[in-house]
């Protein structure tokens, strides 16, 4: 191993190095002036969710983090920062990818407050945290493509993984498409752009995995706010789409002078506006004065797209939607992962 030119003997496996609250502090007095102390601000999407959610703003900070104890110190100073922005918190969301983030976070807070709850958020597609938790050892995995890149770790840290064991009281696992909702939500509610690897902190309370912190005080750590613009829009519309407030569907309109006109009125009648419209006419069935019509068009939500639907229905014969309902928007489409408390709070009755 030490043989390895990219060995570094502060990453042995072999002698995993164990972080105390004292080497945080210490990294907090020596980057002070130097490194920049993000706000924790308390989100405006709070009252809808139905706790006191406030959000470290973490993304305006101009740094990057892989395992070494150091960088793990480093992180920590985010959770003696938490502590002192927002009093009686009681829990902390952190992104994981590597794990380095949530091992320092965990050691400050818990030491602190011991009586803070502290979750792991990952995607479904980037969990090798939770697979290592599984095993207790570390594994590794194969990464897909993901929404939230900067979890894509495919082995957690070897000083990271030594340093959760009592700090983490469950790992979470959500799904890229609540992922991208969240990201679509932060930036129209709370003007943040923000990653995937950011933003699925807040994605896992929209999907209703944390019932048990309704009506308290929760902190999310926002990661990273180094978002392609294409993944961007492509999560806008993704969020949109999975919010009922984009929908496509087919319908059948006379090819004669006015038949587009009269769908365009209605659609401008209801207050939707129309994205995209392809008409086809040589493979439609019946006469030849018909004329299919492809619509993507932009709706408030679910309520309004039914009301787009039964306007279709009535007024057109030969239209076609696809399945919805708005049992998507509420159905937790996620997982838990292992819980790692000997007693935990969130499993009390």
């Amino acid at each position: 191993m030490q043989d390895d030119v990219e060995f570094d003997e502060n990453c042995d496996p072999n002698n995993p190095r164990k972080i105390k609250y004292d080497d945080i502090l210490a990294a907090s007095k020596r980057i002070s002036g130097f490194v920049v102390k993000t706000s924790c601000t308390k989100a405006l999407m709070s009252d809808r969710l139905g706790m006191d959610i406030y959000l470290k703003q973490e993304f305006m900070q101009y740094t990057g983090c892989y395992d070494h104890p150091n960088v793990i110190e480093g992180q920590g100073t985010i959770g003696i920062e938490i502590m002192e922005q927002v009093s009686g918190i009681d829990a902390v969301l952190v992104p994981v990818g590597g794990g380095s983030l949530i091992a320092g976070i965990g050691i400050a807070v818990k030491h602190l407050k011991p009586d803070t709850e502290i979750y792991g958020i990952c995607t479904e597609k980037a969990c090798s945290m939770v697979e290592a938790l599984k095993k207790n050892e570390r594994v590794s995995v194969t990464i897909d493509s993901t929404i939230a890149d900067g979890l894509g770790v495919n082995m957690v840290g070897v000083n990271s993984f030594y340093n959760i064991k009592g700090m983490v009281d469950k790992m979470v696992v959500v799904k890229e498409d609540w992922v991208a909702r969240a990201i679509m939500h932060t930036v129209e509610e709370e003007r943040f752009v923000v990653e995937g690897a950011a933003a699925v902190t807040i994605a896992s309370i929209m999907a209703g995995l944390f019932p048990n912190l309704k009506g308290k005080k929760v902190v999310c750590i926002l990661s990273g706010g180094n978002i392609d613009t294409s993944i961007l829009a492509r999560a806008l519309e993704r969020g949109m789409a999975a919010e009922g407030r984009l929908v496509k569907f087919k319908v059948t309109v006379t090819d004669r002078p006015g038949g587009m006109a009269e769908l365009c009125g209605m659609l401008a009648a209801l207050g939707v506006t129309l994205r995209d419209c392809i008409p086809e006419r040589a493979w439609v069935k019946g006469d030849v004065f018909s004329c299919e019509l492809k619509i993507i068009a932009e709706t408030r939500g679910w309520d309004h797209t039914k009301e787009l639907v039964e306007h279709v229905k009535k007024h057109y014969k030969e239209y076609y939607f696809p399945e919805m309902g708005d049992s998507q928007t509420k159905s937790p489409s996620a997982r838990r992962g292992p819980c790692l408390a000997p007693n935990p709070v969130c499993m009390q009755k």
